[in-house]
C-alpha cells in the first residue's frame, strides 16, 4: 500500500475517534456544570477540559472571558482550532476523499453524510439550542463509522491502519483524561468532601462510556483507585490503556515492513508493561508520572508509525 493512502486512511480514523472524544467530554461538562457549585469551581471544570487537549494557551489568546458558551463553541465550531469537532470531521472527510477508491461505498458515504449533517446543524441553531442532542449527534456518527467500517471492508492492510489509527488516538485520550481528571479531583475534593469525589468520579467513567461496565465489574462504591485500575489495567474495558495498546500491537504485526521492528517492539513492550502492572504499583509511583510516561511513549509511538509507514510530518523526524 502507497504510503499516502496509509496516511489518509490512518488519519481518517484518528480525526473521528478525537471528534467523539471531544463531544464526550463536552457533555460530561455540561452534566457537570448543571450541578450545585460555585461560578469558580465551574469554569475550573472548564478549564479542566481545556487541559486535556492542551488548548488552553489557544483559547486565551483568542478569548477575553473562560465562559461556558465560548468554551463550547472554541471545542465545536472553531475552525482554528485543529481539535474542534468541526475541524476533526472535516479532516476525516477529507481524508476519506483523498482514497475514495480504498474504502467501501458505505464508509464514503457514511463520512461525506456526517459531514454534511454537521453543516446543516450548526447552521439550524441545535448547538445553541440542544447542545447534549448535538453531543449525542456526533458520538452516534462516529459508531456508526466504525461499525460501516468494521461490517463492510476487507479485512486487509487498510483495515489495519484505520484500528491503528483509531486506538492510538483512544489510548492517548483516555491516558489525558485520567490525568487531567484526577488532578482536577484532588483540588475539588478539599472543599467538596466524599459527595464531590463520588459526582467526579462518576463523571470520569460517563466521558468513556465505562459506568455501567464498573458496576458490572466491581458491583460496590466507586474508588478512585478502582477507577483508575478499569481505565488503566482492565483488558475487557474497551477505552482501557491495556486494550487499546493490545489492538495497536495486534494491527502492527498486520502491516509490518522491513522498517517497524523498533516501533513493534516499543509497542508490545508498552502493552506488556500495562498486562503485567499492579494499581497499587502505579499509586505508589504516582499516577500522574506514570501517565505522563505513557503519554510520552504514545507520543513517540506515532512518530515511529508515521517514519516506518505514512507520510512524515518532517524528514529529519525519521533520521
Amino acid at each position: 500500500m502507497l504510503s499516502r493512502t496509509a496516511d489518509h486512511l490512518f488519519w481518517m480514523a484518528r480525526y473521528t475517534e478525537r471528534a467523539e472524544n471531544t463531544a464526550r467530554m463536552l457533555d460530561v461538562c455540561l452534566q457537570h456544570s448543571l450541578m450545585p457549585q460555585s461560578a469558580l469551581a465551574a469554569q475550573q471544570g472548564w478549564r479542566s477540559m481545556l487541559g486535556v487537549s492542551e488548548l488552553e494557551e489557544a483559547f486565551d489568546a483568542r478569548h477575553a472571558a473562560l465562559t461556558q458558551k465560548e468554551v463550547i463553541d472554541f471545542m465545536v465550531r472553531d475552525r482554528q482550532n485543529p481539535s474542534s469537532i468541526a475541524s476533526c470531521l472535516t479532516g476525516a472527510r477529507e481524508s476519506a476523499r483523498a482514497v475514495r477508491g480504498t474504502l467501501t461505498t458505505e464508509v464514503w458515504e457514511t463520512e461525506n453524510t456526517t459531514w454534511l449533517e454537521l453543516q446543516w446543524h450548526l447552521k439550524s441553531g441545535m448547538l445553541e439550542h440542544n447542545p447534549a442532542q448535538f453531543l449525542e449527534w456526533v458520538k452516534h456518527r462516529s459508531h456508526l463509522s466504525r461499525g460501516v467500517t468494521i461490517g463492510t471492508m476487507l479485512q486487509d492492510e487498510a483495515l489495519s491502519f484505520i484500528r491503528l489509527g483509531t486506538f492510538l488516538e483512544r489510548a492517548d485520550n483516555t491516558a489525558r483524561i485520567l490525568d487531567v481528571k484526577f488532578k482536577f479531583m484532588a483540588a475539588e475534593t478539599l472543599t467538596s468532601g466524599a459527595q464531590g469525589e463520588f459526582y467526579n468520579l462518576a463523571a470520569l467513567l460517563r466521558s468513556v462510556s465505562a459506568f455501567e461496565i464498573y458496576r458490572k465489574v466491581y458491583r460496590d462504591a466507586i474508588t478512585p483507585a478502582r477507577v483508575a485500575a478499569l481505565l488503566i489495567l482492565q483488558a475487557k474495558m474497551p477505552r482501557s490503556l491495556v486494550a487499546c495498546m493490545a489492538a495497536v500491537v495486534a494491527n502492527l504485526q498486520d502491516i509490518r515492513n522491513d522498517l517497524s521492528h523498533d516501533t513493534e517492539r516499543l509497542a508490545g513492550k508498552l502493552h506488556s508493561t500495562l498486562q503485567f502492572a499492579l494499581i497499587d504499583d502505579i499509586l505508589e509511583e504516582g499516577l500522574h508520572d506514570f501517565l505522563t510516561s505513557f503519554l510520552a511513549a504514545i507520543e513517540d509511538l506515532g512518530s515511529r508509525i508515521s517514519c516506518d509507514f505514512l507520510v512524515p510530518a518532517a524528514v529529519e523526524e525519521c533520521v
